[in-house]
C-alpha cells in the first residue's frame, strides 16, 4: 500500500510515471527539450553560410570589372583578399552563435569557392558572361581544357551540395564521417590528377601567382580530411546480427558474391587503361585507344596522370576489398568503399565528360560508333562500386569486430 502511495506521489509530482522510475529517461527528455533549441540556433548559422556562398555571383562580376584591365598580380592580391574578407565575414556573422567545430568555417570558404567553380564552367559554356572573363583569359590556362571544365561543374555542383550537408550536419549536432569520408575521396583524386596534370603536361611551365592560393586550398583540405578521419566510425549492429552474418557462407551470401564477381574484372580493366597510357606495345591496347578512348593519348596528361593513379591505388583496393568481402572482421571497408567511391565519381565523371567535350580536340574525342559502349562500360565502372559501398555501410555486421561490439554493448 506505501508503495502505492509513493508511486502516485511521484506521478504527480513529475507528471510521468516511467520517469519516476527510470531517472535516465527524465534527463533524455529534458536533453530531448534542450536540442531544438541550440538546433534553431545553430539553424540560423548554416542558412547564414549559405547566403554568404551565394554572395559570390556579385562578388565575381564586380571584382571581374574592377581588374579586368590589370595583370595576374592584381587579381592574386584580389582572390587573397577575398578569401580573407570571407572568413572574416562568416566569423563576424556567426559571433554570437557560430558552431564549436572548426571545419565550420572550412566548409563555408569552401562553398563560396564552390559557387565561383560554377560560374567558371557556366561562362566556359557561354551561358552567362562577364564574371570572370579575366580568370579565364590571363590567370589559369588548366581551367580552360576540357578536364579543367568538367573539375569545375564537379566542385560547383558535387562538392558545393557536400559542403552545406556537412554544414547542416554540424549546425544540427549530427556526424557527417560518411559525406566527408566520400569528400576525402572525391578531393583526393581531384587533386593528384589535377597538380600532376599541370606538373607533367602541356602547360607544365606555365604557372602563375594563383598557384600559391591552390596550395593553401590543397593545405586546408588535407587537414579536413584528417579531422574527418578523427572522428568516431557510425556503424554498429546488434551482437547477434554480426555473429549470424559471419557464420553465413559465401554462397549464401549472393551480394557479395556478385560483388566478388565484379571486382576481378574491374581490376583487369584498370590495370589495362594503365598500361594503355604507359605506351603498351601490345596490339589489343593500340586498337582500344583507336577504336574506344583516344582520349587517354590527350597531350593535357590529365587523362595520362588518371589511369596511372587509378592503376596504383584502385588496383590494390580491388585486391584488399575482395579479402574483405570474404574475411570477416574488417572494419575498415566500410570507409574505404566510401573514400574509393568518391574517388571514382570525380574521376569518371571528370574522364567521360572530358573525351566528349568539343574543347577536346576532334582526333582525341571518342569516335561515334564506339559512344555507346563507352558510356556503357565507364557508367558501369562508376556505378558498381557506389553499389557495394551502399551495401557495405547499410549491412556492416560482416565487417564489424564481434569483441569490440561486445565491449561496447
Amino acid at each position: 500500500m506505501s508503495s502505492c502511495v509513493r508511486e502516485r506521489l511521484c506521478w504527480s509530482v513529475e507528471g510521468n510515471k516511467e520517469e519516476c522510475l527510470n531517472p535516465e529517461r527524465r534527463e533524455r527528455r529534458d536533453r530531448a527539450r534542450k536540442k531544438p533549441q541550440t538546433s534553431i540556433m545553430s539553424a540560423s548559422a548554416g542558412t547564414g553560410v549559405f547566403m554568404l556562398s551565394l554572395m559570390s555571383i556579385p562578388f565575381c562580376y564586380l571584382f571581374n570589372s574592377l581588374i579586368y584591365n590589370n595583370g595576374a598580380e592584381a587579381f592574386f592580391f584580389a582572390g587573397f583578399s577575398a578569401v580573407l574578407i570571407l572568413t572574416i565575414s562568416v566569423r563576424f556573422m556567426l559571433k554570437k552563435k557560430a558552431p564549436v567545430d572548426r571545419l565550420f568555417y572550412v566548409y563555408a570558404v569552401f562553398a563560396f569557392l564552390s559557387v565561383v567553380n560554377l560560374i567558371i564552367g557556366l561562362e566556359q559554356d557561354n551561358i552567362i558572361d562577364g564574371f570572370v572573363t579575366f580568370y579565364l583569359k590571363e590567370a589559369e590556362p588548366h581551367i580552360n581544357t576540357a578536364h579543367g571544365h568538367m573539375i569545375s561543374y564537379w566542385d560547383g555542383c558535387v562538392h558545393y551540395l557536400m559542403y552545406l550537408l556537412m554544414i547542416a550536419a554540424i549546425t544540427w549536432g549530427d556526424s557527417y564521417r560518411t559525406i566527408g569520408l566520400y569528400w576525402v575521396g572525391s578531393f583526393s583524386m581531384r587533386t593528384m590528377v589535377y597538380i600532376l596534370g599541370n606538373a607533367v603536361g602541356k602547360y607544365g611551365t606555365q604557372v602563375t601567382p594563383l598557384f600559391i592560393l591552390h596550395i593553401l586550398y590543397i593545405s586546408l583540405s588535407v587537414w579536413a580530411c584528417f579531422r574527418i578521419f578523427s572522428q568516431p566510425s557510425t556503424h554498429d549492429a546488434q551482437l547477434t546480427s554480426i555473429q549470424e552474418a559471419q557464420r553465413t557462407s559465401l554462397l549464401h551470401r549472393p551480394l557479395d558474391l556478385l560483388f566478388i564477381v565484379y571486382l576481378i574484372p574491374a581490376l583487369a580493366f584498370c590495370v589495362f587503361r594503365g598500361l594503355v597510357v604507359l605506351d603498351c606495345s601490345s596490339k589489343w591496347c593500340e586498337d582500344y585507344v583507336q577504336q574506344f578512348e583516344p582520349y587517354l593519348k590527350d597531350p593535357t596528361a590529365y587523362p595520362k596522370v588518371h589511369m596511372v593513379v587509378s592503376m596504383l591505388y584502385s588496383g590494390p583496393y580491388y585486391i584488399i576489398t575482395l579479402y574483405g568481402l570474404l574475411v570477416p572482421g574488417c572494419e575498415w571497408v566500410p570507409d574505404l568503399t566510401l573514400v574509393h567511391s568518391g574517388a571514382l565519381a570525380q574521376a569518371q565523371f571528370s574522364h567521360i565528360g572530358a573525351s566528349l567535350h568539343t574543347r577536346t580536340p576532334f582526333s582525341y574525342r571518342v569516335p561515334a560508333d564506339s559512344q555507346s559502349v563507352f558510356l556503357l562500360v565507364n557508367v558501369l565502372y562508376a556505378l558498381v562500386p557506389h553499389a557495394l559501398c551502399y551495401h557495405c555501410c547499410t549491412q556492416p555486421a560482416f565487417f564489424l569486430n564481434p569483441k569490440q561490439e561486445k565491449k561496447t554493448q
